[in-house]
């Protein structure tokens, strides 16, 4: 069925109807995964890992599922017979208004995932979609179109999340995201799954639940299994019921501390060739997630919602320079890369040829430059291991932008050169929340220029400060945040010790980043509070603290 209906349904009643699909689904969502796989096939092929959205366009979106056509066809198995599946996308929940729909073939080639880049819709609307398989009717699922490329939206709000570690906690901020109806996106920006074994992070003793498989992920099968354990949890298949994702991967979606030619968490001798184990670790992701498929097998690329707002997404894993010896001065080789020549080309080219109002840049790892030396010795141990530094006090992180700094010279230049305002870097990574002006010389701010701001979230689920200490929220952090913001005059606030999501408010006047905290992540009931929210005005290139979220 290819037809489209000319009626488009009222924002109000999108909003209205998304928050009932929320909480339709986040009701259903435990129900589905407490029942057993074998329960489940007794009626033929069942879908126990959801249904997802993502990548929207002004007239189309990607759906995604993955059907289990048989008791034996687990994720990574390889095992199953090819089966077809249908797929059906409605203006409306009762699907009374179907514009769309068709069949594929689902196959162990792909582990049994489907993908399908549905077009012709209209856009910045609400839709419903939802797959069938013999008899069986998956989840509902809801997602939404961004607005015309050449239309003057009102707004777009994004859900901000990333690192989802299993074994360290629940994933509740996922639940309190799937329950809003104001998104029109959700941005992951990396870390999505993580490849260790059990207890290799955390420790054995703070393991809240045990993954699958248990020993450290390094075949395409072990990859698809941990991405179909993932897929099994309640808040975040309601999640994706609820709102389209938009997806970069950071290293953990490989191995930890990735760069082009190796990671930090693979041993050749032992754990085989890492270009097979990268290969590997990227087919599953594109299989089993709702992202668009690239020819050159990266997750860099450009979305649009309206000239409002250019979504720039970059890859800092498959193109860097291995990370630098501390001490050894490599950090400003201008040999040295964190994006690679042609990425870094097409951003440059991107930011500087937008009409839009805000230049949005999804990026895996901290670009704001940031210097650790100030921090009290007695806490230089611990946030060491949370950043991945060595633990003598060392001034940065060189994994992050501060490890490559002449890609980061030459981008702030070209912002600053060409006039390019507005420009916003989206952040994840590094387990704490934090507002930054990103200045074009940090030893001399704020007496010299910002080029641009920088919004950073903390963690869904991973090891952030107080879990590292094993100590209450606030005890140690307090002091080590002043310390940091004392030696960098540019970071306005950060968290180091909770977790939690934000919400990106983007008008024509600002772009605002509500953070909300969660009250325990052990706990898979945790409620979310806010607690804080900056805001760059347009033009500004400054973050400044806000009393309130947006409503």
């Amino acid at each position: 069925m290819t037809s489209r209906l000319t009626s488009t349904p009222s924002r109000r009643s999108v909003v209205k109807a998304a928050a009932a699909t929320a909480v339709a689904t986040a009701a259903a969502a435990p129900a589905l995964a407490a029942a057993s796989p074998a329960a489940a096939l007794e009626q033929g092929a069942a879908f126990l890992h959801g249904v997802a959205s993502g990548d929207p366009l002004p007239d189309g979106v990607l759906l995604w599922t993955r059907v289990t056509p048989a008791p034996d066809a687990l994720p990574g198995s390889g095992k199953g017979p090819a089966t077809e599946v249908g797929w059906e996308i409605a203006e409306d929940r009762g699907f009374t208004k179907v514009v769309a729909g068709g069949l594929t073939t689902a196959t162990a080639a792909t582990d049994h995932t489907v993908k399908v880049d549905v077009r012709g819709l209209l856009p910045a609307t609400a839709y419903f979609f939802r797959f069938t398989s013999g008899g069986t009717v998956s989840a509902t699922g809801r997602t939404r179109t961004a607005p015309a490329a050449d239309a003057a939206a009102p707004g777009v709000r994004f859900g901000v999340v990333s690192c989802a570690n299993w074994e360290s906690g629940y994933f509740a901020a996922y639940r309190h995201l799937a329950a809003r109806a104001d998104l029109d996106a959700i941005l992951h920006l990396g870390d999505y799954i993580y490849e260790y074994g059990t207890g290799g992070y955390p420790a054995d003793e703070y393991v809240v639940r045990r993954h699958e498989p248990a020993h450290e992920i390094t075949t395409l099968a072990d990859y698809r299994t941990r991405h179909g354990t993932y897929k099994t949890d309640a808040d975040l298949q309601a999640l994706h019921a609820a709102h389209p994702l938009v997806a970069i991967w950071d290293d953990h979606e490989i191995a930890n501390d990735a760069w082009a030619g190796g990671a930090e968490n693979h041993t050749p001798g032992t754990e085989g060739d890492y270009a097979a184990r990268a290969a590997a670790a990227k087919r599953a992701y594109f299989e089993w997630m709702p992202v668009r498929t690239s020819t050159e097998g990266t997750v860099y690329r450009r979305l649009r919602f309206g000239k409002l707002a250019d979504l720039h997404l970059l890859d800092l894993r498959s193109f860097r320079s291995e990370q630098a010896s501390v001490g050894s001065g490599k950090v400003d080789d201008p040999e040295r890369t964190i994006t690679g020549r042609a990425q870094l080309d097409w951003l440059k080219s991107g930011l500087a040829s937008s009409d839009a109002t805000w230049k949005l840049v999804g990026t895996s790892v901290m670009i704001s430059p940031v210097a650790f030396g100030s921090v009290p010795a007695h806490l230089l141990g611990p946030i060491a291991e949370l950043l991945g530094l060595p633990k003598e006090g060392l001034a940065v992180n060189v994994d992050q932008w501060d490890g490559y700094t002449d890609d980061r010279k030459e981008l702030l230049k070209h912002l600053t050169d060409r006039g390019i305002k507005n420009t916003v870097f989206l952040t994840g990574d590094i387990h704490m929340a934090w507002a930054n002006d990103v200045p074009v010389k940090a030893a001399t701010y704020p007496l010299s220029q910002s080029a641009a701001t920088e919004f950073v979230v903390t963690s869904v689920s991973s090891d952030n400060l107080d879990d590292i200490l094993h100590v209450a929220p606030g005890t140690l952090s307090l002091v080590a945040a002043t310390a940091v913001k004392a030696a960098n005059r540019h970071v306005k606030w950060l968290d180091m010790d909770r977790h939690g999501y934000g919400v990106l408010d983007v008008t024509a006047e600002r772009s605002q980043m509500d953070y909300y905290v969660l009250s325990d992540k052990t706990r898979q009931d945790a409620t979310a509070s806010w607690t804080r929210s900056y805001r760059t005005l347009n033009g500004s290139q400054k973050v400044e603290r806000v009393n309130q979220p947006v409503r």
